[in-house]
């Protein structure tokens, strides 16, 4: 994984409470992002307005393809509009430079991939204190501690990944990301690969971020998780089609079946 991919700062789980309103802004203008294949033109998004202006723990849904993922890596900096703007905590992404990007990534927002991106020669802990030691973060090794144990793998933080299952890897992906306090997490799918009772567990963590002063993005497609969120957005085709609070009012995280 290049610098480029770097996850972020490795911290105690909680976003630091001196995060200023700036710093977890997100806004969208106009946004479009198409892709050539061969001879067709393929349109990923379609004129997104997107305004994110308070802590708040917001769900990304709609069907594959509709352009999810493509809008978490256009608001993370890896990925810039073919037209639009997208300013984040402050920084114009859409118009800043490679390096500026990358440093985006490591000081504002961390990153839950669906494809984990462990390295495969780290261990658990030595795993989520590399963010740490790449955003030079005091007491990396104690945060990758304490980040592990607050998603349920303190007796693990010494395994290697393939001694891993698919769940316990991802949760090595998600305290990696809630480690690094930095004030945007954003989460493509955190519960796929995880059972009922742990899914909720780490949804509770994710709640208590956005609780502590964090902007929470979580692109799922799984509509039970979305009603715990405060704000649901829904894409269709590239477009938003909702936004609002869930249908029928936020759930308490209790509630959930699925």
């Amino acid at each position: 994984m290049s610098e480029d991919a770097v996850i972020g700062r490795v911290g105690t789980g909680v976003v630091d409470a001196r995060v200023g309103h700036e710093g977890t802004r997100i806004d969208l203008d106009d946004v479009s992002k198409r892709y050539r294949i061969g001879d067709v033109e393929v349109t990923a998004l379609d004129g997104i307005n997107l305004h994110v202006d308070e802590a708040a723990f917001v769900a990304i849904v709609g069907p594959s393809g509709c352009g999810k993922t493509t809008l978490l890596n256009m608001i993370g900096a890896l990925d810039t509009p073919t037209s639009g703007s997208i300013q984040v905590g402050g920084v114009d992404v859409s118009g800043a430079s490679r390096a500026d990007r990358a440093v985006l990534r490591r000081h504002t927002v961390s990153f839950i991939f669906q494809t984990f991106n462990l390295f495969p020669g780290l261990t658990a802990v030595e795993n989520v204190q590399f963010g740490a030691d790449a955003a030079q973060r005091s007491d990396p090794a104690g945060r990758a501690v304490r980040a592990l144990a607050q998603v349920g793998l303190a007796e693990r933080n010494r395994h290697f990944p393939h001694q891993l299952s698919g769940g316990e890897q991802q949760r090595v992906a998600i305290a990696r990301a809630l480690a690094t306090d930095n004030p945007i997490l954003l989460a493509d799918e955190p519960t796929g690969e995880l059972d009922f009772r742990t899914g909720v567990q780490i949804l509770q963590v994710l709640e208590t971020q956005a609780r502590a002063g964090m902007t929470v993005l979580v692109v799922t497609h799984n509509r039970e998780i979305a009603r715990v969120a405060d704000r649901v957005i829904e894409l269709s085709s590239g477009r938003i089609v909702s936004d609002g609070p869930p249908v029928g009012g936020k759930a308490d995280i209790g509630d959930l079946q699925w």
